[in-house]
């Protein structure tokens, strides 16, 4: 059975993941009008990403015998400039969910919910995934620029983007 604090602290990050799907989505969107196809995809699929990421920690909190709770979530931005302040505030983004998933952990700790620790090491890895992921799109974009053929160079690249979900047996 999950500690009352251990379930509200969980439920605080579906809450943060979803903003997170939002966030992404807002980006897509952003970057389909702009027509940058890849660039709306790669979004698009880190919208997926967190979407079950937040479906993760749900049914972590069923199965422990917890109340899963879905938390009023914030609209996000609607304009992001260009694609290097785009993933600027990505990594930013990444980088302060990071912070979360690591306070998530502490409370495990602090809670001794060995469970916990164990369920949560799967985000933990997964961030590091995640900054990486975004480190490497911006350090591109600081390369070539905001304009000009190499950013269609790398839309394409990231157009080959796709979904693979998680499943909760492969996040313990």
């Amino acid at each position: 059975m999950l500690s009352e604090k251990m379930q509200k602290a969980l439920n605080k990050q579906v809450q943060a993941e979803m903003y997170s799907a939002n966030l992404y989505l807002a980006m897509s969107s952003y970057c389909d009008f702009k027509g940058l196809k890849g660039f709306a995809n790669w979004l698009r699929v880190q919208y997926q990403e967190e979407t079950a990421h937040a479906l993760l920690l749900l049914d972590y909190v069923k199965e422990r015998g917890g109340k899963a709770e879905v938390l009023q979530i914030d609209a996000p931005a609607v304009e992001f400039g260009t694609m290097t302040e785009v993933f600027k505030t990505v990594l930013k983004h990444e980088q302060h969910v990071t912070g979360l998933i690591n306070g998530l952990y502490e409370v495990a700790i602090q809670e001794k919910d060995f469970a916990a620790q164990i369920f949560l090491q799967w985000f933990v890895n997964e961030q590091v995934e995640e900054e990486a992921n975004a480190t490497d799109i911006l350090s591109k974009l600081e390369v070539i620029g905001d304009s000009g053929v190499n950013v269609l160079y790398l839309d394409k690249e990231l157009s080959t983007r796709v979904f693979v979900p998680p499943s909760i047996s492969n996040a313990n």
